[in-house]
């Protein structure tokens, strides 16, 4: 049955599923990412500050050691001394941690592409109680290549750490003259050496690793022709509520021309199929301009509020035509135009006894 239902997902996910998914938590991401992200850091903190830290690791056994002849070890000089070494251990490591825990949290944004929060993933999942979902979970696909990444992960750990300490072995008899301080460091060498290969190692499997995650988390997303269309239309709307905004719309639209048509200068018309308002105020406007339009019933209403307010009707098929079809409500009359326009709109104003163009 899941076969079934995954044959019939063929469409990729769209933006909007992806979009959804995320803000619920789920995100393409790779834990190897975020493994050499914190090895890096960590291998430039132990270089960094490793010599440092191992100084004063040498210097804090120094001081225990030199007091415990003098000290009376009650519960209080206990305390102190517990507490002493505490502060000590995290003053010598805490500059350490900060670049690690900033590292990982880096590695998570530049995977999620930013900061991203979501409590989604808190929330309780009572169907994860469920011992059988449980069991298939433990043998999933996904639990067996995890199975399979961390056992070849720490094969690959333990043959570099077995070859790097091979490499030194020699050194190691020379090691029985060496102070405490000089085998810390010797130590600390080793262990960069070791951790700078096992980067190298990381880096290639977090680009595998990140890419096989990448392919999985689309591939799950994947929809049917059905998911695809019942989204379209969630999206865009319901094409009936669509069409009566739309019808709405038009309808204010056309109020809105009906009562901009008594303020115009001339109603060209058709004489039966279009009417087109212009007006021409030569104090404000550059030229004529189309108040309103309309063909048939639309028309012949312009023509109804045009002989109720006592605006002239001049008969001009061709040019009334033309103006309908290239000029909208609101615009200036084109150049191509305007000589026409400007004749009748000289006759109406002559008849007016107004000033003319």
């Amino acid at each position: 049955m899941a076969d079934e239902n995954k044959d019939t997902k063929t469409e990729e996910p769209s933006s909007k599923k992806i979009t959804d998914t995320q803000e619920k938590g789920n995100f393409a991401q790779s834990r190897e990412i975020s493994s050499a992200f914190v090895l890096l850091a960590s291998i430039i903190s132990f270089s960094i500050a490793g010599r440092g830290v191992t100084e004063k690791v040498i210097k804090t056994w120094y001081s225990n050691l030199a007091e415990m002849g003098t000290t009376n070890l009650n519960i209080s000089e206990l305390f102190r001394l517990m507490t002493w070494n505490m502060q000590n251990f995290f003053l010598m490591i805490g500059p350490m941690l900060i670049p690690i825990m900033v590292a990982g949290v880096l590695s998570n944004v530049v995977q999620t592409g930013g900061l991203k929060f979501s409590l989604n993933p808190l929330k309780p999942k009572w169907s994860k109680l469920n011992p059988l979902k449980g069991f298939g979970r433990i043998f999933s696909k996904n639990s067996l290549v995890e199975l399979f990444k961390s056992i070849f992960k720490i094969s690959i750990v333990a043959f570099i750490a077995y070859q790097t300490i091979s490499s030194h072995w020699d050194e190691i008899p020379i090691l029985t003259g060496y102070g405490v301080g000089q085998l810390l460091f010797f130590m600390g060498e080793v262990m960069v050496e070791i951790m700078i290969k096992v980067l190298l190692v990381m880096i290639f499997l977090a680009v595998l690793d990140f890419s096989f995650q990448k392919f999985t988390y689309l591939e799950n997303l994947r929809m049917t022709k059905q998911e695809v269309k019942d989204e379209r239309k969630d999206t865009d709307g319901n094409p009936q509520i669509k069409q009566r905004i739309r019808s709405a719309q038009m309808d204010m639209m056309r109020r809105r021309m009906m009562s901009d048509v008594p303020d115009a200068d001339v109603v060209i018309t058709n004489p039966t199929h279009f009417s087109i308002a212009i007006k021409y105020d030569t104090d404000i406007d550059a030229a004529p301009i189309v108040v309103a339009k309309g063909q048939n019933d639309i028309a012949l209403k312009i023509r109804e509020i045009a002989k109720e307010n006592n605006i002239p009707l001049v008969e001009d098929k061709p040019l009334a035509r033309t103006l309908y079809k290239n000029v909208e409500v609101g615009q200036l009359i084109p150049a191509s135009l305007y000589k026409a326009v400007a004749e009748i709109l000289a006759y109406v104003f002559k008849l007016k006894g107004k000033t003319s163009l």
